[in-house]
């Protein structure tokens, strides 16, 4: 594998490492609020396995190999994982530089995810432990030394540590539905913050729907030297660049330590409310003063929305919005989660826009900031989570669930777009006592949104809420529907807002899914899914349904094959396979018209064609066939199959002669108007090697990266699932391969995809060359930019 995170020292050296192990740029990078000098953690760390003494000062660091946050700490592929290869301690040393200014207010770190537990040393001195592998922490560090301070990580990916999701004393990893590769997964930074500082920032929109709507603050001051005179915090709301309001408090001296102050700010009738069609957000600028003097300011992120569950469905602003999603898991091919901001946005972007989602679950744990940040931006509704999966722990086990409960909601109580929190351990029975106490955490850290957990046939068989517990809304995983029975849902409860949290997957769908399976196995999937959100829509009392899953992801649990899990509507490159055609044409036509075959125009599998009953995925009126540019009819709407969905699918009787491999030609027509011609090609001799980035531009400086689709198509540019034989790739220019060297088509489908990382540096040009023995070579360019202040790509 090419990129397994790791460069030679002769490479590391070549690419800058070593002159950016100290270097200082500006902005807070995820620091709560950041001085005149930050040090971005992402560049190059040292690694290896932990052994005795390697967290001391002087210890000798030849023998580790540099490396780049986010990182993985074992090679992976894109299926067969080993949790063996991670199970052990491992050692991460970054060397960074205090200049004497630093010094003259506070240096903290802050990691926003190490997997799983984590000890972290400051020149040879433990400072901080932390426990759980899906959350943030940030450390004081009081004693750095002005000139260079050596920062070590402990990191603990073994099985049975007593933190969710895992559990002591259990079989290993295979007793929860997915891997969890060890590493500094997510970003990681170090920099200075004031002596006084705005620790924390909720603001809270009240009266959405009234022209009184105002913003509750509420803000937790942290302060390390005693002060004296009175401060004054203020707070400035602004949209679109344009201050709507403004409001002050003032505050008393105030002793060493931490105080919260809570205010409002009114006046914000004119403000834009925050909605999936139209996702308008607000900044809220909060300063602290003394006198004049600034001491510090913080940013943070809102929108105005109200969202209500309900006995008879869901209300966004008001109005009925049935919740049509999917669950995500955040595990990706060759890295784990360890994939930088752009790739966790990206899976928000192909949610919203190429799948038509308005929610999606973060199952089963929080996850990635820039993942939820995107959420927002696009108008995805969130159902976020604790970590757990089916069992609850010990004593201990059960208190870091609850520092998880804290944990989460702090953290992303100011996304808009979460609407509500998964407080119960997914599909777990576990105490009454527990899950009124995560309830009760959760409502009074955040009184603005409903708790909930997802119930399953051994939890919810009676479909009722846990007596006694705060939750607001009966999610209910629900695999009821069983082979040779004709698709049903279980009713909702009544009296009480019902949402489906899980549905289809390998338990009322195929075992396998994947573009390799036989045509039936590829209909049956895209079917089930369809008729599920036809259901879900045919009853107002439903919620919404969000089913199992948008991408497939690795697991060793039951019908797991070969280590990963292959539910996905997508497969784990991010790929769609046949059922996500259902998602893609249930969008307005007038943002993207849809005609989707639900079969290959192969006839190598099926020489007579995917004869009568075919079905065509389309948001469109009507859609007129050709053969060879012949017209061979209309398709035929199936409403009748599915009464509720926006769009239904059509039929069509697509038998050809055998022998004949003719070109089908699919004109789709809104009203009167053609709106798409799509042309597929039933000759192979044309086919062709794609090879396609995401971006085309990236950031040199260590945190960026982008998906290259590598394919094999026809001469229209469908992909031809069928296709075998290997791909080489090759990699030239700053950066690296996070992926295998060799594709497999065969086994993946006729389609994969790599990921290219660039080396920080000077602007410049990656190119990736793919062969294949049969469909030639197809190149892809990305060109790099030097870095610039902006950390954080904007979709």
């Amino acid at each position: 594998m090419t990129g397994e995170w790791r460069l030679s020292r002769r490479r590391f050296l070549a690419a800058g490492g070593a002159a950016l192990l100290g270097a200082a740029v500006t902005g807070s990078a995820g620091l709560a609020a950041a001085g005149p000098e930050t040090v971005r953690l992402s560049d190059f760390w040292l690694f290896g396995r932990y052994a005795e003494g390697s967290t001391d000062a002087d210890f000798d660091e030849t023998d580790l190999d540099p490396v780049r946050l986010p990182h993985c700490v074992t090679p992976l592929s894109w299926t067969g994982w080993q949790p063996s290869s991670w199970q052990e301690q491992w050692l991460y040393r970054k060397h960074f530089t205090v200049t004497p200014a630093m010094t003259e207010e506070r240096v903290r770190a802050r990691f926003d995810g190490v997997m799983t537990n984590a000890a972290v040393y400051l020149n040879g001195r433990v400072v901080v432990t932390h426990e759980g592998g899906y959350l943030p922490f940030e450390v004081e560090l009081p004693e750095v030394v002005v000139g260079d301070n050596v920062l070590a990580v402990v990191v603990d990916g073994r099985w049975a540590l007593d933190v969710p999701p895992n559990l002591p004393r259990t079989a290993g990893p295979s007793v929860i539905d997915f891997y969890q590769p060890a590493g500094i997964y997510r970003p990681a930074t170090i920099g200075t913050v004031p002596r006084t500082r705005l620790a924390d920032v909720f603001a809270r929109p009240g009266d959405v729907l009234s022209p009184a709507r105002s913003l509750h603050l509420t803000c937790e001051l942290d302060t390390t030297v005693a002060l004296g005179e009175p401060l004054q915090v203020t707070a400035s709301v602004r949209q679109a660049g344009r201050e709507l309001a403004r409001g002050a408090t003032d505050v008393a001296p105030m002793p060493v330590g931490t105080r919260t102050v809570e205010f409002d700010v009114g006046g914000l009738g004119a403000v834009r409310l925050w909605d999936v069609e139209d996702p308008a957000l607000c900044d809220v600028v909060v300063t602290v003063r003394s006198g004049p003097r600034a001491l510090d300011q913080r940013v943070v992120r809102t929108g105005f929305r109200e969202a209500r569950f309900t006995p008879g469905g869901f209300f966004l602003n008001g109005r009925r919005l049935k919740l049509f999603g999917l669950n995500r898991h955040q595990w990706y091919p060759f890295a784990g989660g360890a994939l930088p901001d752009r790739v966790q946005r990206r899976d928000a972007e192909i949610l919203r826009r190429e799948l038509n989602c308005t929610m999606v679950r973060c199952s089963h744990y929080p996850q990635s900031s820039a993942f939820l940040d995107a959420c927002d931006e696009l108008g995805l509704l969130v159902w976020e989570e604790i970590p757990g999966w089916g069992r609850v722990g010990d004593d201990a086990w059960q208190r870091q669930n609850l520092r998880d409960v804290a944990g989460m909601v702090v953290r992303d109580r100011n996304h808009p777009s979460i609407v509500v929190w998964g407080t119960r351990v997914n599909e777990a029975a576990g105490s009454t006592e527990l899950y009124l106490r995560t309830g009760r955490l959760a409502r009074q850290l955040d009184p603005s949104r409903p708790t909930s957990g997802a119930l399953a046939t051994t939890t919810g068989a009676r479909l009722a809420l846990p007596p006694g517990t705060d939750e607001q809304v009966l999610a209910y995983n629900d695999y009821t529907a069983r082979r040779g029975a004709p698709f049903q849902l279980r009713p909702p409860r009544a009296g009480v807002p019902y949402l489906v949290t899980e549905s289809i997957g390998t338990l009322a769908g195929a075992r396998t899914y994947r573009r390799t399976e036989a045509p039936a196995t590829q209909h049956l999937q895209a079917e089930l899914h369809a008729k599920a959100h036809d259901l879900a829509a045919a009853d107002d009392r439903y919620c919404g349904l969000l089913a199992w899953c948008a991408f497939d992801y690795p697991s060793g649990w039951q019908r797991s094959v070969g280590g990963s899990k292959f539910p996905g509507v997508s497969d784990i490159f991010r790929i769609p396979k046949p059922a996500a055609a259902f998602y893609a044409s249930q969008g307005d036509p007038r943002v993207r018209a849809v005609a989707e075959p639900g079969f290959a125009w192969d006839f190598t599998a099926q020489p007579a064609g995917p004869g009568r009953g075919a079905t065509i995925w389309s948001n469109c009126d009507r859609l007129l066939l050709f053969l060879d540019d012949r017209p061979v009819g209309e398709a035929s709407s199936r409403r009748a199959d599915f009464p509720h969905l926006r769009y239904p699918p059509f039929a069509a009787d697509l038998t050809v002669p055998r022998g004949r491999q003719p070109q089908l030609r699919i004109d789709g027509y809104v009203g009167e108007r053609l709106v798409l011609s799509r042309r597929f090609s039933g000759d192979r001799s044309h086919d062709v090697l794609s090879c396609v980035p995401d971006d085309r531009e990236l950031r040199a400086d260590g945190t960026d990266a982008t998906r290259v689709v590598i394919a094999a198509t026809d001469r229209f540019g469908t992909l031809r699932a069928g296709t075998t034989g290997r791909v080489t790739l090759t990699l030239t220019g700053p950066g690296e391969l996070v992926g295998d060297e060799t594709l497999d088509f065969g086994a993946t489908g006729g389609a994969a995809a790599v990921w290219l990382r660039p080396f920080p540096g000077p602007a410049g040009a990656l190119t990736l060359t793919a062969r294949h023995d049969m469909l030639g070579s197809a190149t892809a360019t990305v060109t790099t930019t030097a870095a610039g202040p902006e950390t954080t790509p904007r979709l």
